[in-house]
């Protein structure tokens, strides 16, 4: 799969180029988008988005910061070739700061099914683990500023632990982690990497007490 990653600028300032990919792929970069406004026709985020991914026959994902009357959430807004496939929010909210969404999504795509974890559920294994479990062929991670190492070591361990790559792009960063190892992190914007993703199954037995056959 073809990822271009755009860490640095926007969805509306984000100009096409020669090069394709089979999806686009942008971090939190200050985009906040108001459902009234959009509802009414006084901003258009949603359509650049579905238009972008229709004029480029991909997957577009954008991270962004949504805004329901006053009640903001970290969210990533999916296309794919020109339709939109839907709005993921972010689920763990840490002190309150932001509001929280109320389910995980799996999108299928042309590429396969992709998972989505929104910025901080970075932080919480079950989200991942769920994501695994419902069939993710891979996940993408939009998320904002990042400070340090930490959110690197979380994607090795992820990716080693559910056997799903991760691709990951901030304010200014993209990664992206397979079998617990980092294929890339680099601050350039927009950087292109091609991954081929394989699917490698393996039978893992557990002793219990209970659950007795009846």
């Amino acid at each position: 799969m073809r990822v271009q990653f755009i860490s640095k600028g926007s969805v509306k300032s984000f100009k096409e180029g020669e090069e394709s990919a089979d999806l686009f792929f942008f971090g939190f970069n200050g985009e906040e988008i108001s459902y009234e406004r959009e509802l009414k026709g006084e901003s258009d985020y949603f359509e650049k988005v579905a238009l972008l991914s229709k004029a480029t026959q991909s997957v577009v994902v954008g991270g962004c910061i949504t805004d329901t009357r006053g009640h903001k959430r970290k969210s990533a807004v999916v296309a794919e070739r020109g339709r939109l496939l839907g709005v993921s929010d972010m689920l763990h909210v840490i002190d309150g700061e932001w509001g929280s969404g109320a389910n995980l999504s799996v999108y299928p795509t042309k590429k396969g099914k992709m998972g989505v974890l929104v910025a901080e559920d970075l932080y919480f294994p079950e989200a991942v683990h769920a994501l695994a479990l419902c069939g993710s062929d891979f996940i993408v991670c939009p998320f904002g500023g990042i400070s340090s190492l930490l959110q690197a070591a979380y994607l090795r361990t992820y990716s080693h632990a559910y056997g799903t790559p991760i691709y990951f792009c901030a304010d200014g960063y993209a990664m992206l982690a397979a079998d617990g190892e980092l294929v890339f992190a680099t601050p350039a914007s927009p950087f292109t990497a091609v991954f081929e993703q394989r699917k490698e199954y393996h039978l893992v037995g557990t002793r219990r007490r209970g659950y007795l056959k009846v």
